[in-house]
């Protein structure tokens, strides 16, 4: 069985892990070797990974990487360049669509594209597509939905929360939706990266960690502002954050005026973040939105406390308003300062529970749940 993977993107967000673990989870559980997986770089994003290629099967679309002179800061930049990756690949895709004949295209990103393709042309394949959150709608959008949704196999969810709001939408036939938890969770990269060392000036101190891009919707001014009025009650607490992009200017700003330095660190991309969740203090997710909010789960499985902004889709889910961590209400500096004091003045037992609870519900997002889920999808 062949399958595609379509996935393309501008910078290395969660969803792209995703991809590989789910590609992993068919290479460690597929004993009888009957899914043959394969990842289509549309315009040299793959390529630039440098993935191992006696383990992963790329299949380029251009002999051109294209990539490497695409914007990818900022919204509109990013809008651009998606709109070019539509173009350039329209045509290579459907051309080895008909040749290859996979029997699924499995969209994760860009999915406009194969929505488009798939509605024009009557291929073969079946087309699988994952849509997180709830997609903004008018009248005209829902139109568009509906029309070239027909063509489309099954629409994955990641949470719950997602399922129920597309149920409720009415776009789409029920029987299309399926629920499938995301590949976040390799338990045996997790626990020898854990392990490795983090930066020496962090490796005596307690630190709150924040992980993400530096755009507006991982929402870190939110989180700095925050700290700014924890620090004032724990002057020896300090703020790690890992991620880069385009608000980095802005942010180091922020840090200046409120006299953070020494205080809040902007430590840029990092390839190992498990370490760092290893040793913080307890790890808080800022973002306005998440689905499902992939550095919660592997806090949780690594036993830490989690505080998370209630943006009605995966926090709120993940956390099951507050048993599982600390949800506080999203830009709400005093929720969140309540919420920080409640967990330094918590007892113990109660802090242990919900470790335990948040570890117990990321079991869900292991690779080995994810592959037992698509081998349903797939072999129906």
């Amino acid at each position: 069985m062949k399958i595609f993977y379509w996935s393309p993107f501008l910078s290395n967000i969660a969803t792209v892990d995703s991809v590989i673990n789910s590609i992993d989870s068919i290479k460690y559980y597929d004993g009888k070797k009957k899914i043959n997986p394969i990842i289509i770089d549309s315009v040299g994003e793959w390529s630039q990974k440098k993935l191992d290629n006696h383990v992963y099967n790329v299949r380029q679309l251009y002999n051109y990487k294209v990539y490497n002179f695409l914007p990818k800061k900022g919204y509109l930049k990013s809008r651009i360049s998606q709109i070019l990756i539509f173009l350039l690949s329209f045509n290579s895709l459907r051309k080895l669509l008909i040749k290859e004949v996979p029997e699924y295209f499995i969209a994760h990103l860009i999915i406009s594209l194969p929505l488009v393709l798939f509605s024009i042309f009557n291929f073969k394949t079946k087309l699988i597509i994952r849509i997180s959150g709830t997609p903004k709608l008018n009248f005209v959008r829902k139109f568009f939905w509906k029309i070239l949704s027909k063509k489309v196999y099954k629409i994955t969810c990641p949470t719950n929360s997602t399922y129920e709001k597309l149920k409720k939408l009415k776009i789409f036939s029920e029987d299309k939706l399926e629920i499938l938890y995301d590949p976040i969770i390799s338990v045996k990269k997790i626990n020898k990266k854990k392990l490795e060392e983090i930066d020496e000036k962090f490796r005596n101190e307690d630190f709150i960690l924040g992980i993400g891009r530096l755009t507006k919707q991982k929402n870190f001014k939110f989180l700095i502002k925050s700290f700014y009025e924890i620090n004032l009650r724990f002057p020896k607490l300090k703020l790690v954050i890992l991620g880069e992009g385009e608000e980095r200017a802005v942010l180091e700003k922020l840090i200046n005026n409120l006299e953070l330095k020494g205080k809040v660190f902007l430590e840029g991309h990092k390839k190992n973040v498990f370490n760092y969740i290893y040793r913080s203090k307890c790890f808080v997710s800022s973002s306005l939105y998440e689905d499902p909010g992939f550095v919660i789960i592997e806090a949780g499985f690594l036993n830490k406390i989690v505080f998370a902004a209630d943006s009605n889709t995966g926090p709120s889910e993940i956390l099951d308003y507050s048993k599982r961590g600390f949800l506080y209400k999203n830009n709400n500096y005093q929720d969140m300062l309540k919420n920080f004091l409640n967990f330094i003045k918590k007892d113990p037992k109660n802090l242990k529970e919900k470790k335990i609870e948040l570890k117990k519900y990321s079991k869900n997002f292991t690779i080995f749940s994810h592959y037992k889920s698509l081998k349903k999808i797939l072999f129906n």
